[in-house]
């Protein structure tokens, strides 16, 4: 499974590519900014996921994310951006053009894996999503696609945020907290129409959560959101 890393920085690239590593086995390729990225998608490399650095000399993360999602080859590839945290609001720009989500530097691990695992799994287990139709949930919240694309994309950023906050809280044995931070995911994926997440999240015992359980259903919600928002792009595009 091939996994573009593209950073102009060679340190940052070092340090994501080790964190991808540490999380499978994936024959990991590297290019040192947008454009060398492109010219290798161009020869006809087909990576099964991007993470790409936003800010970069020749072509930037966000042109580069442009010509791919322009691509009829490529616009199905999940892309996540690389960013610092003062970039916000270019990360919602980049949502509502496609990209899947965004890591931040300093990176952390949780980061890295919940993109990797939650690609993967959807692949390998094949999932089934149980979602509300994109078209209902647009009608029901009295919004438009590219506004639902951003919450859709927020979202997954609180889950991944998530995933590191319930490890800690876990190990510390604070159950009641764990449980009230899981109740608000869940009060996220009914507003945004993800049955299937929303039965998962409240299927735990709530005496007895373990991380792996807890992690195991977060990737499960994560490839639920994946799966909606390429529902909404397709319904938008269509």
């Amino acid at each position: 499974m091939k996994v573009l890393v593209v950073d102009d920085d060679v340190v940052s690239r070092m340090v994501l590519m080790h964190l991808i590593d540490s999380c499978g086995k994936f024959d990991i390729v590297e290019a040192e900014d947008g454009a060398d990225a492109w010219q290798q998608l161009e020869d006809g490399l087909r990576p099964a996921i991007c993470f790409c650095d936003l800010r970069m000399p020749r072509l930037s993360g966000m042109e580069l994310l442009q010509r791919v999602k322009a691509h009829a080859e490529l616009n199905t590839m999940p892309f996540v951006l690389v960013t610092s945290a003062n970039d916000k609001d270019t990360v919602q720009e980049a949502s509502s053009s496609g990209a899947a989500g965004y890591i931040v530097k300093p990176f952390q691990a949780e980061q890295v894996r919940v993109h990797l695992v939650g690609f993967l799994d959807q692949a390998a287990s094949g999932y089934d999503h149980h979602a509300e139709d994109p078209a209902t949930t647009l009608r029901r919240l009295g919004i438009n696609a590219e506004r639902l694309l951003v919450y859709l994309s927020g979202f997954q950023n609180q889950l991944t945020a998530a995933g590191g906050d319930l490890e800690v809280l876990l190990a510390k044995a604070q159950q009641p907290e764990a449980q009230a931070r899981i109740d608000r995911l869940h009060a996220g994926c009914v507003t945004l129409g993800l049955d299937g997440a929303a039965v998962a999240l409240k299927g735990f015992d709530p005496g007895g959560l373990t991380n792996d359980a807890v992690q195991a259903v977060l990737a499960d919600v994560v490839r639920a959101v994946i799966h909606q928002s390429g529902l909404v792009r397709q319904g938008a595009s269509a």
